[in-house]
């Protein structure tokens, strides 16, 4: 325990105050079985944090026959202590009170890992003040032990009493004991109580974080629209009246570009979709699986984003037709995403290659580039939301390829990353068949 004050029920006891009288040895040893057996059973069936912190302070001063008892853990950090039960000390100082790391009794014990028996704190020049507590009433006698679990030190726990007192070597031992079977199970509902906050906190970043892109993409519509609009008003040719066109491959020039803007915008539209998808795969949208021709959907996909691709050579090798159990529309905003990225990591001029075969009873469809390629620590990583990997020729958003496998995993498909044969990288898109012909 800490240098704190205490609020005893009695005075503090002069120097020559009679000790606290023990019980005989058997009768001591008898307890102290008891002791640790309840306070294990105790411990373990503990429903909370606190109420696990709570039942080791009480049963420890029960057991010690002690004023206070109060237990200091070790930061992450390794350079402070801070108070983590007490049932004795000014409990506002829970979680505030802190002793540096190898100062005062508590920071000492933590650095040898030796307990230390303290007859009179007033005279001992190791004990240290804690800053920030009332100090108007102390303790006569502390006696502090490590706790120690896998060979790392966890904290200490204090015991002190208000009448000065000569802890005896069964008094050590025992409070010894009590840490020893402590130290486990403190570090091991710490390790808990971190986990699930971290989950918490990474729950709720996650919510926002969705919340975020849905409204971000909710917003794009709107001058989608407009886009939309506008590129109406400027396709609008002036009507013939039955007499031809006097430049009429000017006039079929001008529908093709405004078909390709439409297309591209359309596209647009579905990659607002494939974002919101990503971030909510719905269950009330549950995808509409259905037979597919996977050759017939790569080949619309490519000849969309033909601009896209014209700086790139694009290969295809379909072999036999197949069809896969899959939802047509994020089969294709899939392939969309695997393309971009692609064409982004990829150099000019080089070949990108699109294949599907039948393995294992699946479809399998994968896109494979001859970029720099993907180091095997980030084949995973890069399928996680703003992960990116800036190299020299592209500088991705970070949402194309999770956005890419949170599709796939809405319609039971799997997409991985793997080394493309020679060099760069390969993406894979394993569907379940549904026939081949």
């Amino acid at each position: 325990m800490t240098e704190l004050r205490v609020t005893p029920t009695t005075p503090l006891a002069t120097a020559g105050s009679p000790a606290t009288p023990s019980p005989e040895p058997g009768a001591e040893q008898l307890d102290q079985l008891r002791f640790l057996h309840r306070v294990a059973r105790l411990a373990t069936t503990a429903r909370t944090w606190d109420e696990l912190l709570e039942t080791v302070v009480n049963e420890t001063r029960d057991a010690l026959r002690a004023t206070v008892s109060s237990l200091y853990l070790l930061d992450r950090d390794e350079r402070r202590l801070t108070l983590a039960a007490t049932n004795g000390l000014d409990r506002h100082q829970i979680g505030r009170a802190q002793v540096p790391f190898g100062q005062g009794v508590t920071g000492r014990v933590a650095q040898t890992r030796e307990p230390a028996v303290i007859p009179d704190v007033g005279r001992d020049p190791r004990f240290l003040w804690v800053r920030g507590i009332d100090q108007r009433r102390f303790v006569a006698s502390m006696l502090s032990v490590p706790l120690v679990w896998d060979d790392r030190i966890v904290g200490v726990l204090n015991v002190q009493t208000e009448h000065f007192r000569n802890f005896s070597d069964s008094d050590v031992a025992q409070l010894r004991a009590i840490a020893d079977l402590l130290a486990g199970i403190v570090e091991k509902g710490r390790l808990q109580r971190e986990a699930e906050a971290r989950a918490t906190e990474l729950k709720a970043i996650d919510e926002a974080r969705a919340e975020l892109i849905a409204l971000v993409t909710h917003e794009l519509r709107t001058p989608l629209a407009v886009v939309r609009a506008y590129a109406d008003l400027l396709a609008e040719e002036p009507p013939l009246d039955s007499r031809d066109s006097r430049d009429p491959e000017r006039r079929e020039r001008r529908a093709g570009w405004y078909h390709s803007a439409m297309e591209q915008i359309g596209r647009l539209d579905r990659l607002v979709d494939s974002i919101l998808a990503s971030v909510r795969v719905d269950r009330e949208q549950p995808p509409d699986l259905e037979p597919t021709d996977v050759g017939a959907i790569v080949h619309e996909v490519v000849d969309e984003l033909a601009p896209l691709l014209a700086h790139h050579r694009v290969e295809i090798h379909g072999g036999i037709r197949l069809y896969a159990l899959t939802d047509p529309a994020r089969l294709r905003q899939i392939l969309e995403h695997l393309l971009e990225n692609a064409v982004k990591y990829a150099p000019p001029d080089t070949a990108i290659r699109v294949a599907w075969k039948l393995v294992e009873g699946g479809v399998r469809v994968s896109v494979a580039d001859e970029g720099p390629g993907i180091p095997e620590e980030w084949r995973e990583r890069i399928f996680e939301p703003y992960a990116r990997r800036e190299t020299h020729t592209a500088r991705g958003s970070g949402i194309g390829l999770y956005a890419a496998r949170r599709l796939a995993g809405s319609m039971g498909a799997r997409l991985w990353c793997e080394p493309a044969k020679g060099h760069g990288t390969q993406f894979v898109i394993s569907l379940p068949a549904a026939a081949a012909v």
